[in-house]
């Protein structure tokens, strides 16, 4: 390789604004008291036997510590961040953040020399060093600080590498985490509130990435930035086990997600961006942090003894896998992550579990006693102790109640007597860094490697360190060294496809996975294209390979492979049937063959050779949508089953086939329908023959919708059976529906079906129905047949009239269903709810003012006191349940309120008064007209080339989009203002009781 120079790293278009003068930070916290003492936390901290806990540094020469990183000079760099404030304020831009930088010489756990390497930063939320300076996440930009010669003075002005992060809308949900990936790329982490659009500066859009919650990374030589998984929540901890495996920490949904390139995971709220992806993986452990069956908020006010034991709570921060060697060995390889709210840190065992692992709880020994202890950072000590750094303040990540930026501290953890200074790596030649791979230090291994790269890239010599890394990699008596040097030697001289093809030959397991990867780290925009015998290699191991951790590693390379040439690898790992239940394999494989729609029948062969049940379903559907444009692909499919398919692929196919035309009142019968239907009547399936049956209906046979018909009348038969055949008919528009509707819409436990039936028909007369039989419904079906009551400007009529009348309860339509009844634009109407009501119009700010004060005066704690929150659960099952879930009650339209800030009156009133203050793409109001008459508002919950599905109070719908005639989104929140001057004082006071109930 030819010496860089380190101008030629950077491309750095743009330089951050001018400088600020540091202001010194400002309390706004309102709680009153304040933290422990760092003495005291030291004193009573519980801890197992033999370790002791020593404050590193504090107030006031560390505050407001959001990040932590350590330097090959064992110097630790604290990213400290006061521009954060109030949920109402955002970021701060009066203030700005500093990173310093603090020396231990006699290593007795308490610094001895502080450094303010940099006081000019805004809304620095992570540092990481190496390649010659500072990194730094400077919202919206990743920044780099020169200091070529590591004295801790900056060389010149930080310098843009990458920018486009949302912080405004993204809120709390910044971008995170910067960490050196043991392949040389820097690890970033993203929250779900918003997208960001990364690029290098001045990018257009069309050449930037979206990036929602997950990974990202960024090499820092490319200057290329990728994703490099989706999914989660607000992910705020990182770090690789001994093998290279990385695993990420996540708040509120499942904590602990192992990082698979390529992967899709389970978000909290929202669509993936990626609307064939169609299932999500779930978190990679067996347990949750908090006791289920309690409210999440509960662990603000002190835990019970039920979430006490299962670990403090739902909030978790930063990440760390114990490899110092200086514990004891029982504690080597256990995940390390800070439970927020519990106080503690939470200790998991990672065990292999088919391709991947899965994360077993472990007793929670390190305890902090402080009430204020809000832990950021936990990251590995030069010697083999762990820091841990506490944002020390009373609130949380939403902080409603103000900020505490005066305080601060960094604890060092640590096990026995510990005297030695940490080394100086910068002064070691380099055939003593590459033998420091072999260190049972992991900080040792990780800081040797990096400076030697920093080395490489500022023209030194590091050729003595090649023989020693080669040697490493030669020995097959210790897989872990082997892999060590090979992560090393990639980063110093890179090794070309037929190099890396001997790895793929390797005994160990991880050894071989990373062979795979690095064959695609640096994959051209159109895809890897493998050479020969690196394809046959890949396929080889997709067949015959035992390892799943190494069949993971070929199903994510599939998506870095040109779309041609993934077939040979994609069918060989198909064929794996062991991995039919394997918690990541299915998925990720699925993830990788559905761009191979585009190849004309190429995905239906491999389909119909598959022996993984989920993908066979998957891809189904996937196919099945293209029914219109591309009948030939679905005939194929079915073509081939024909030939040699089993009970399991039938069975996975037709359900596809079903997934694919929900919705649709009718379908084009494929060419080799008859034959499917005959030979699934042969295999003695129960489902089967129904789904069969269902399909043929979709086809139009008239004699399939008669025996559905038949099942949905059956009083014999289950109310399940009844349902599904119901819908069935409702969906297919089958003659005699309207008929077979009115007589089930009596029917307890098939009303809100038949409703739905009902509704297909525009006949004053229908709403009279519903009324009638509205008394007698169950309330669980209330809230789904009053939907398709105001879809129709003549039901709604009724409705109203109702009301007025006394025969409806006003509580009895949801707020959400009101604004529903504004959206038919039917003058007459709107007049008519306005005068039950009141009128809806946008709010000044001062009349938002006063109507916060109005109320938050009514709810004083006196005035709470004799309220009834019984009563109160029944008006937010009515109010509020239809769209949100609250204790496992509710629906999933809107944001789960359990683990809400819902303790705080302000924070509370502020979101029901005031819903579209703040919106997120995924909550905002969508309308839809359809071409029958009707109006029907919710929420986008998924859409594809021929559906939407909605997300209204009370059901989903699926609706063809030939259906739609007119689609409206706005960026109002589906939940409208004036909800408690609709219920009243007294009511609203239960409503709010109950919300706010411990």
């Amino acid at each position: 390789m030819g010496q860089l120079s380190f101008a030629g790293l950077l491309l750095a278009v743009k330089m951050l604004g001018a400088s600020v003068p540091f202001r010194e930070p400002f309390d706004t916290e309102i709680t009153p008291g304040g933290p422990m003492s760092a003495a005291t936390v030291v004193a009573q901290m519980k801890l197992p036997p033999g370790f002791r806990i020593t404050a590193f540094a504090a107030e006031p020469e560390v505050r407001q510590p959001i990040a932590m990183a350590t330097d090959s000079r064992g110097r630790l760099w604290v990213a400290e961040n006061y521009t954060f404030s109030e949920r109402n304020v955002g970021f701060n831009d009066q203030l700005r953040d500093r990173i310093l930088m603090f020396e231990d010489r006699d290593n007795d756990g308490v610094f001895d020399r502080r450094t303010v390497f940099w006081d000019g930063a805004e809304r620095l939320t992570s540092i990481e060093i190496g390649l010659g300076g500072v990194w730094a996440i400077c919202l919206p930009s990743l920044v780099f600080i020169p200091d070529r010669n590591g004295d801790g003075i900056p060389d010149g002005p930080p310098e843009v590498v990458l920018d486009g992060f949302d912080h405004q809308a993204a809120r709390h949900n910044v971008a995170n985490g910067l960490r050196w990936g043991p392949d040389g790329w820097l690890y970033g982490r993203h929250g779900i509130l918003a997208p960001s659009l990364l690029g290098a500066p001045g990018a257009a859009a069309a050449d930037r990435v979206s990036m929602g919650p997950g990974i990202w990374r960024f090499h820092p030589l490319r200057k290329t930035v990728e994703i490099v998984a989706q999914g989660a929540t607000n992910p705020w901890g990182m770090d690789w086990d001994a093998h290279g495996e990385a695993f990420f920490i996540n708040t509120v949904i499942g904590h602990l997600w192992h990082v698979i390139p390529g992967a899709h995971y389970r978000r909290m709220f929202g669509s993936d961006p990626n609307p064939r992806v169609y299932e999500l993986i779930e978190q990679h452990a067996d347990h949750v942090h908090w006791a289920s069956t309690e409210r999440w908020t509960d662990a603000k006010k002190g835990l019970t003894d039920a979430t006490s034991a299962a670990g403090g709570g739902h909030a978790h921060v930063g990440l760390h896998i114990y490899q110092g060697g200086q514990w004891p060995a029982p504690w080597a390889n256990k995940l390390l992550t800070v439970n927020y709210h519990g106080r503690r840190v939470n200790v998991e065992r990672l065990e292999r579990a088919g391709s991947g692992y899965v994360g077993q709880h472990e007793p929670d020994q390190f305890q902090f006693p402080d009430e204020w202890f809000r832990g950021l950072d936990i990251i590995a000590a030069p010697d083999g102790g762990v820091f841990v750094s506490d944002w020390s303040d009373a609130g949380e990540c939403h902080d409603v109640d103000g900020v505490k930026r005066t305080t601060g501290r960094i604890y060092k953890i640590s096990y026995g007597p510990t005297t030695t200074a940490p080394p100086d790596l910068t002064m070691l030649n380099p055939a003593a860094l590459a033998r420091l791979q072999t260190s049972g230090n992991e900080w040792l291994v990780r800081q040797s490697r990096q400076a030697l790269v920093d080395r490489r890239l500022a023209g030194g010599d590091f050729s003595a360190a090649l023989p020693e890394l080669a040697r490493l990699a030669a020995d097959q008596g210790n897989a872990l060294h082997r892999l060590r040097a090979l992560w090393t030697l990639q980063q110093l001289q890179p090794q070309s496809a037929e190099q890396l093809l001997a790895h793929l030959a390797d005994a160990d397991e991880h050894v071989r996975a990373w062979g795979i990867r690095w064959l695609a780290d640096d994959r051209p925009a159109a895809g890897l294209r493998p050479t020969k015998p690196v394809q046959e290699r890949l396929a080889t191991l997709a067949a015959k390979d035992s390892s799943g951790l190494v069949r993971l590693a070929l199903a994510s390379l599939l998506q870095r492979v040109a779309l041609a040439e993934r077939l040979p690898v994609a069918k060989a790992l198909l064929g794996r049937a062991e991995d039919a239940d394997d918690h990541n394999l299915p998925l990720m494989l699925w993830y990788g063959v559905e761009p191979i729609t585009a190849e004309g029948t190429a995905l239906p062969e491999l389909l119909a050779g598959a022996r993984l049940p989920r993908v066979q379903r998957l891809g189904a559907r996937r196919i099945t949508e293209l029914i219109d444009s591309a009948p030939e692909q679905l005939d194929a499919l079915l073509t081939a089953l024909l030939r040699a398919g089993s009970g399991p692929a039938w069975s996975a196919v037709l359900d596809g086939i079903a997934d694919g035309t929900a919705g649709r009142p009718r379908a084009p019968q494929p060419r080799s329908w008859t034959q499917v239907a005959a030979k699934v009547a042969t295999l003695g399936d129960a489902h089967l023959r129904w789904r069969a049956m269902e399909l043929s209906g979709l086809f139009g046979e008239e004699t399939a919708l008669v025996a559905i018909q038949a099942m949905a009348l059956d009083e014999s038969a289950s109310l399940a059976q009844r349902n599904t055949a119901l819908q069935a008919l409702t969906q297919f528009r089958a003659p005699g529906l309207r008929a077979v509707s009115e007589k089930l819409f009596r029917v307890r436990g098939l009303s809100t079906t038949a409703a739905a039936g009902l509704a297909v028909f525009e006949d004053p007369a229908i709403g009279d129905l519903m009324l009638t039989e509205w008394p007698r419904l169950d309330a669980k079906e209330k809230p789904a047949v009053m939907g398709w009551l105001v879809s129709r400007p003549a039901w709604a009529r009724k409705v109203l009239e109702a009301v007025a009348a006394g025969r409806l309860r006003r509580d009895e339509l949801s707020a959400s269903q009101t604004r529903q009844i504004r959206l038919l634009e039917q003058p007459k109407l709107t007049a008519q709810l306005g005068a039950l009501w009141g009128e809806s119009r946008a709010q000044t700010s001062k009349e938002k003012a006063a109507a916060l004060q109005k109320w938050k005066s009514r709810f004083q704690p006196d005035l709470l006191a004799p309220a009834d929150p019984v009563h109160g659960r029944m008006l937010f099952r009515g109010v509020c349940g239809g769209c949100h879930k609250l204790n496992g009650e509710g629906g999933a339209i809107g944001p789960e309120l359990t683990g809400s800030n819902r303790d705080n009156l302000d924070y509370l009133l502020e979101n029901i008064l005031f819903p579209n203050a703040t919106v997120p793409a995924e909550y905002r109001q969508t309308t839809l007209t359809l071409k029958d008459g009707r109006v029907l508002a919710g929420v986008i919950s998924a859409q594809t080339s021929t559906n939407v599905t909605l997300q209204a109070a009370g059901e989903s719908l699926t609706i063809p989009l030939s259906n739609i005639e007119k689609n409206i989104g706005s960026n109002l929140s589906l939940m409208p203002e004036g909800l408690l001057d609709a219920l009243g004082e007294t009511d609203a006071r239960d409503l709010i009781a109950y919300l706010m109930r411990k």
